[in-house]
């Protein structure tokens, strides 16, 4: 009896601790969700200024502050903005602000980025090309993360062999990587990279086997795949290409780089959190298609971002909202993309639909988890209707599923929960002997697409649990082809089981 008072007690200090908010949970799964955190996003005018405190770090696995740079003339670390960063001098010290969030959600891994579009590619080719250029940059960054408390670093090398790179950086960044991960291991530091989607660069700059076997985490930018800069309307981030021959998409990116020697549980899929503006050369243009509609060399901008071509999800949403707006509303069934029109104005983006897709797709191939670039351009000021068919793709898979003849069976193996007993972050039970699907109702009146990630990929995990069982009975039905050898149908049944054991694992920092 006493036993169970004390473990009652352990149970009600353990809620009021979290009541209390002094340590706070993260996501209700087991998959990595990496959020980038722009720190210029302080700048930014008005509703889009954001900062540190705006974060809701319940929803992400992992930080990544964004961006340190690199000294030329010393070859080591630093801060590119000392104001916003540090503490001297009366700064900000985001650093010490953003760190300091792992006392209330332990969870978190904060990590520091270093590079970025704007540092450009040179610099860091010359640092990686010797080992005794390498060995003076690592002992900075050592102490840097000594000092400023992260977990570890994020490479955003754009990128190597490209942008005035040399065809040797493939063999140094891997050297570089190497040295890191040896540094890294006796303190216990993450070691990520950003890598560039596109198949040109996936070719030149990256032995992804190799790696692979260094990085704790993989971050694929699997983003900006189309562009002003194609002059026609495109997709930023289509889940397929036009055809089987457009190496630019997210499905592509996905699989070169597990046919590359990645495993799946270090790739993380990286999900945008803005589109892609365009004005069309000809007003008049009737029907908008991706890939061959011209467009004039420059986009319009947004009212926070500021940048041609380019606009946050919480501008497009909030001109989404605003009633007296002319947007229309369009879906391109190819790329799986949303699109928006205002005459000679078009938008090309992600909203909740598109990335919940993408998630889908994500969990399909086991991937590790989901990267967004960045998280201050989420609807982070709750400023937004949300949008009603989030999940409309989960609906009509689960339409056609609950009526699959071999159901029945699967429930039997299946184990779910009755739909009465069902917890609030579950989706699939079962009611009167059927599959039951729970749509997930809103916890944030904030960071729609965050959210959306995140449920939807329990509901991913789910759905690929009860997919998965059927078709093990489905196989376990089949009769065995006579000519095959004795053992070919053991052998199977073992891969299949091997395979959906390694898609279903989860990696977790």
């Amino acid at each position: 009896m006493a036993g169970n008072k004390s473990l009652f007690f352990y149970i009600v200090c353990a809620m009021a601790s979290v009541l209390d908010g002094q340590t706070l949970g993260g996501p209700m799964h087991d998959k990595a969700v990496v959020c980038y955190v722009a720190s210029w996003a302080a700048y930014r005018p008005g509703s889009g200024a954001f900062v540190i405190e705006d974060l809701e770090p319940g929803l992400c696995t992992h930080l990544v502050y964004s961006f340190a740079g690199l000294d030329t003339e010393k070859g080591t670390i630093k801060s590119l903005d000392p104001w916003q960063d540090l503490e001297v001098d009366y700064g900000k010290g985001g650093y010490k602000r953003i760190v300091n969030l792992k006392k209330r959600y332990p969870h978190l891994k904060v990590t520091i980025a270093i590079g970025g579009w704007n540092e450009g590619s040179l610099k860091y080719s010359n640092m990686a090309a010797n080992r005794e250029t390498r060995e003076k940059f690592i002992k900075s960054v050592m102490a840097f993360l000594e000092q400023y408390q992260f977990d570890g670093l994020d490479l955003d090398w754009e990128y190597p062999a490209r942008r005035d790179g040399r065809p040797e950086d493939k063999a140094n960044y891997v050297a570089l990587v190497k040295e890191l991960s040896e540094a890294f291991k006796p303190r216990g530091y993450i070691l990520t990279a950003a890598l560039g989607a596109g198949k040109d660069t996936m070719d030149a700059a990256y032995d992804l086997t190799k790696l692979s076997r260094y990085l704790t985490l993989i971050h694929m930018m699997c983003y900006d795949y189309h562009g002003t800069w194609d002059g026609t309307v495109g997709a930023n981030a289509p889940l397929r290409g036009a055809d089987e021959e457009d190496v630019l998409s997210v499905e592509y990116t996905i699989k070169y780089m597990l046919d590359h020697g990645v495993s799946p549980y270090k790739l993380v899929l990286g999900l945008p959190v803005y589109g892609r503006t365009f004005i069309l050369k000809d007003p008049n243009t009737r029907d908008i298609e991706f890939g061959r509609t011209p467009v004039q060399s420059a986009g319009f901008k947004g009212p926070y971002t500021g940048e041609a071509g380019f606009m946050g999800y919480n501008e497009i949403c909030q001109e989404l909202s605003n009633k007296s707006s002319k947007w229309t509303r369009h879906w391109h069934d190819q790329s799986s993309t949303p699109y928006l029109r205002d005459g000679n104005r078009i938008i090309t983006y992600d909203n909740a639909r598109s990335i919940a897709i993408k998630v889908k797709t994500a969990i399909d191939y086991g991937l590790g988890g989901l990267m967004v670039w960045s998280i201050d351009t989420d609807d982070f000021k709750g400023a937004c209707t949300k949008e009603s068919d989030a999940y409309a793709d989960f609906v009509d898979r689960y339409r056609k599923l609950v009526d699959e003849p071999l159901m029945a069976e699967a429930l039997k193996t299946l184990n779910l929960p009755d739909v009465s007993r069902i917890s609030k972050r579950t989706a699939y039970s079962v009611s009167n002997g059927k599959l039951h699907l729970r749509l997930p109702e809103p916890q944030y009146t904030n960071y729609e697409l965050m959210e959306t990630i995140n449920e939807a990929t329990i509901l991913a995990m789910e759905e690929k649990r009860i997919l998965d069982e059927i078709d093990r009975i489905t196989k376990q039905n089949e009769i065995p082809d006579e000519k095959a050898k004795p053992d070919s149908s053991h052998r199977f049944g073992s891969s299949a089981l091997a395979l959906t054991f390694c898609t279903l694992l989860v990696f977790r920092l």
